[in-house]
């Protein structure tokens, strides 16, 4: 019980965690419910709670990064092809969530190409990140 203990305080700190990804958010939320059910299913042995924690943990993890990559593909392009100050606007298909990104004016840091770019989600949290495009093309989000 005290594993579990343990094991529901670190999820809870990874979830809480402010710098956490979308990825970390969802292998933290799946190895709670996973222990949750997995201790609920074997008579609130560890083990149960073990072995539901470690698959919760990585099927959150999957479906987290999925969603990371779709709206990542989104911001990458709004930086390659907006102008400054021009909204992007879409529609996460997985989580039905809506984003827009608004680029500002690209700079040169350290001998790359930068933009500080605003996510907005819903409509309501606002996000201020830097991005830079890398030696391949592609352009990465610095949080």
């Amino acid at each position: 019980m005290k594993k579990m203990i343990l094991l529901a305080i670190m999820c809870l700190l990874l979830v809480g965690s402010g710098c956490s990804t979308k990825a970390q958010t969802g292998a933290g939320v799946g190895a709670l419910a996973g222990a949750t059910i997995g201790a609920l299913t074997f008579n609130n042995s560890a083990t149960g709670a073990a072995v539901g924690g470690g698959i919760g943990l990585l099927m959150g993890y999957i479906v987290g990064n999925e969603w990371d990559k779709s709206d990542e593909k989104k911001v990458e392009k709004s930086l390659e092809h907006s102008k400054t100050g021009e909204t992007t606007s879409w529609k996460n298909p997985d989580t039905g969530k809506s984003y827009t990104a608004s680029p500002s004016p690209a700079y040169v840091n350290k001998n790359k190409l930068c933009r500080d770019v605003t996510i907005t989600e819903d409509g309501g949290e606002q996000i201020m990140a830097k991005a830079c495009r890398g030696d391949d093309g592609v352009w990465r989000l610095k949080e």
